[in-house]
């Protein structure tokens, strides 16, 4: 037998192999020019839905997991930018979401590229765009139709509406439907698109390492001492005789940079001078500093908008056969209730006021008797929205009301905005966490660069689309292209984003620590929302 590394193959083999490696090449081409296209998502336009160029972090202080943004250490056409001193540009420094510790020692963490993610260019060929898909278009802002710069957005606007950003609410009016001009209604995001754009406020997981430095608990018994008891910061229990309800309160009490400065100089700082504050666009995302040029995170990116639209999770492990559980939400003065009867599962929905007493909304539920289940209570969009053990409860009668109900000026309650209630039930509460929806800004600097007004509208005409980032306070997008160019003309729609298939990989097994370069990030794969 000839020796292997002699061995030549035929004209018919070799012909074989050319022809497939030329159809496999025709055959992608075609895939990817008709069907999809695979994007890298270059900046943070989209977080948290997608991530651009960011660092994975975990804070020193809290052990909270969280991404900050790394799009300021490379050009738009992705060359690395240089520092002061003409080196590579880092991200150096960052707030934590939850303890708000700004750590200023990144220099050394790695920063990932943006998720790459699958696009269906033949989608928009079948059906028309639908609000709140996420979409790839040619940039439109230069007012030219040959742009080759791909940007990715949500889409809001459709055509033929004018669109309305108020209260961080989209409000859309009808140019073809309505004569009047002021008739506008609110938007209301559908519950799987609001699941997957909620964003984090607190996590009680990370309650313990904040405790044992001093700073005060957020989640609190709001009766005596005795009916709540809790060990670990984290799980809190009742034997459910006492009296009436029994409230457990998340208060928004967040350190300041000053009193972090404070606790570090080793000055005195006294918990409880962390006062409650109400809940804003904070993004942790957005805190990124370079090279330690100015460590401490931008005003903007510390929230200066109020955000009164929120959800509540929580496990529950009922331990009793009746009783009552109550899940509130505060927004401006009114109170956002579920109560749910143990003995039946019969949940049951409630707002506050007297102009309020004929909506009651009800649906049975799987929380009946004794179990441990799920919890996801939301205020959104005017509208409430309860999901147990991962599943969306449909409930009798609509559960959106009014859209111009109460104030929308927060008070004192919002500092205290949610709360989880025991009436005679023995239960054990752990897992808490309070979200936020996303606030979207009204800006519109070109005529006015540095203001901001209480709303702001963009009409469209046939076939244009008005489309925002996720990451509202740093989107460039339809609110900032120009008066005459806020919109994307249909001719420049590539696709809709599908899929993320490859967020930034590892380079050690997840939770085993065994290397392994390029270890797939199972985690952050899935169904773009």
């Amino acid at each position: 037998m000839p020796a292997a590394h002699g061995y030549i193959p035929s004209p018919a083999a070799i012909r074989e192999m050319i022809e497939s490696v030329v159809i496999a090449f025709v055959l992608a081409f075609l895939f990817r020019t008709f069907e999809t296209e695979a994007f890298v998502i270059p900046t943070g336009s989209m977080a948290p839905t997608l991530m651009g160029r960011h660092k994975d972090l975990e804070c020193p202080q809290c052990g909270c997991p969280y991404q900050l943004s790394a799009s300021s250490e490379v050009r738009p056409d992705g060359a690395p930018k240089k520092n002061r001193q003409g080196g590579p540009a880092h991200v150096t420094a960052g707030t934590c979401p939850m303890c708000r510790y700004t750590d200023t020692n990144l220099s050394k963490d790695t920063s990932y590229n943006g998720d790459r993610i699958l696009v269906g260019k033949l989608i928009y060929q079948f059906h028309e765009p639908q609000r709140w898909d996420v979409i790839v278009f040619k940039f439109p802002g230069d007012g030219r139709t040959d742009s080759q710069t791909n940007f990715i957005k949500r889409l809001i606007g459709l055509p033929g509406e004018t669109v309305r950003i108020q209260n961080g609410d989209i409000w859309i009016r009808r140019d073809d439907e309505d004569d009047d001009k002021n008739n506008f209604h609110l938007e209301r995001k559908l519950p799987e698109k609001l699941s997957a754009m909620l964003q984090p406020v607190f996590d009680n997981r990370y309650m313990p390492r904040i405790a044992n430095l001093g700073w005060p608990e957020r989640w609190r018994p709001d009766a005596a001492q005795g009916v709540w008891s809790c060990d670990d910061y984290v799980t809190f229990r009742t034997d459910g005789t006492a009296a009436g309800e029994n409230w457990l309160r998340y208060e928004h009490r967040v350190p300041s940079l000053r009193q972090w400065r404070n606790f570090f100089a080793n000055r005195d700082v006294v918990a409880e001078e962390v006062e409650p504050r109400w809940i804003t666009d904070f993004m942790a995302y957005n805190t990124g500093r370079v090279d330690n040029e100015n460590p401490m995170p931008p005003p903007d990116s510390l929230g200066r908008h109020w955000v009164g639209d929120l959800a509540l999770c929580c496990t529950v492990d009922v331990r009793g056969e009746t009783g009552e559980l109550v899940f509130e939400l505060r927004k401006g003065g009114r109170r956002f209730q579920c109560r749910i009867d143990v003995s039946t599962g019969r949940a049951t929905l409630s707002v506050s006021g007297d102009d309020m007493m004929q909506f009651r909304p009800t649906a049975t539920t799987a929380l009946r008797g004794p179990g441990r289940h799920d919890i996801r209570f939301s205020n959104c969009d005017n509208q409430m929205l309860l999901w147990i053990d991962g599943r969306l409860v449909p409930f009798d009668s609509t559960t959106a009301y009014n859209e111009n109900l109460g104030n929308t000026q927060p008070d004192e309650d919002d500092k205290r905005p949610a709360g989880v209630a025991s009436v005679g039930v023995p239960v054990e509460i752990s897992a808490l966490r309070v979200l936020r929806d996303i606030y979207y800004i009204p800006l519109f600097s070109v005529q006015y660069p540095s203001a901001e007004r209480p709303y702001v509208d963009f009409s469209l005409e046939a076939d244009q689309f008005f489309v925002l980032g996720d990451n509202s306070a740093y989107s460039k997008d339809g609110r900032l292209w120009g008066t005459n160019n806020h919109f994307v003309p249909r001719e420049l729609l590539i696709g809709k984003a599908l899929f993320i298939y490859w967020p930034h990989s590892w380079d050690r097994i997840p939770y085993v620590g065994v290397p392994f370069p390029y270890f797939p990030n199972f985690k952050d794969m899935g169904l773009v929302r």
